[in-house]
């Protein structure tokens, strides 16, 4: 089934992002529904990729359990049939692609761990020999493995394109207690889920983080170690100084990027195969993550 709206929610809608819908559900819980909409430059597309709301669910869910040692989460239930307010008579449309989550106070940064030279800081690095005012070597290739992981944060704008920004201006906007928190839980998390991935033979090369305040205690929200958060390449064929084979949305950037298309709305209509072969995509990413077999 496919999902692109979820207005039969009789819910009050907290927020409609461009890939999630999420819903009131009393004063203390909110329904996360991922709809099987893509976005890519910030626009979001037409056509759906089937399957993709269930596989980026299904891979935040294992994520969140994964690595719950190291921080805690908002999640509280996926299972349909415990959702209260009568949701449970939308299971055909909700299983699968949804979770009951606490409502925690976001904080106000996207945390960013890089462990590989790709994207926005390539292009920071090739410009001025750092991303987010941390200095790495000089003569990096694309794709080259940093020293360490590096906490990147950015921030949400009004429009357009989140902005990279250092972590001395996080701590200027949200305090260095907090701070410091976001950034080792996120290189923590990103170190953990790394080296399970080296282990399916997937790089993990970046991802990013959300993360909220539960009761006084800082944890992580909305979706983990995604193909639409993170960058997953094909270890046995990595190669820097060159684009890597990947099992996430790269592949429909790249194909976008060769359109000449200037990446405002309205977004180009896909291709039935460009569809199809993102949705293969994310399928492998869950089956090779996740070690089940994807279940239409």
């Amino acid at each position: 089934m496919l999902i692109r709206d979820t207005n039969f929610i009789d819910l009050p809608v907290f927020v409609k992002g461009k890939v999630r819908d999420v819903y009131e559900v009393g004063k203390d819980m909110l329904l996360m529904i991922v709809t099987d909409r893509i976005s890519a430059f910030d626009v979001v597309f037409d056509d759906l990729i089937p399957d993709k709301g269930r596989v980026l669910n299904g891979i935040s869910e294992f994520w969140f359990n994964y690595c719950k040692d190291i921080i805690g989460n908002h999640v509280v239930t996926t299972d349909v049939s415990e959702y209260p307010m009568g949701l449970s008579k939308f299971r055909e449309q909700l299983e699968g692609r949804s979770m009951l989550v606490k409502r925690v106070e976001m904080v106000e940064a996207e945390c960013i761990v890089r462990g590989y030279l790709e994207g926005s800081g390539l292009k920071d690095y090739m410009a001025t020999g750092e991303i987010s005012g941390v200095k790495l070597p000089p003569g990096m290739k694309q794709a080259d493995r940093l020293p360490e992981p590096i906490f990147t944060p950015s921030t949400k704008a009004r429009e357009g394109h989140d902005i990279n920004v250092s972590f001395e201006y996080v701590v200027e906007k949200i305090g260095a207690d907090l701070a410091y928190q976001l950034r080792d839980k996120s290189i923590a998390l990103y170190k953990k889920a790394s080296e399970y991935a080296i282990g399916k033979g997937i790089i993990l090369a970046d991802t990013k983080f959300e993360f909220g305040i539960l009761d006084g205690e800082l944890v992580v929200a909305d979706e983990m170690f995604t193909p639409d958060s993170s960058r997953f390449w094909e270890l046995s064929e990595y190669e820097p100084g060159r684009p890597q084979k990947s099992f996430d949305k790269q592949y429909l950037r790249d194909y976008l990027e060769n359109l000449g298309w200037d990446k405002r709305p309205p977004a180009p209509r896909l291709p039935q195969e460009v569809i199809e072969k993102t949705r293969a995509k994310y399928i492998e990413a869950y089956e090779r993550i996740t070690g089940k077999k994807y279940i239409v």
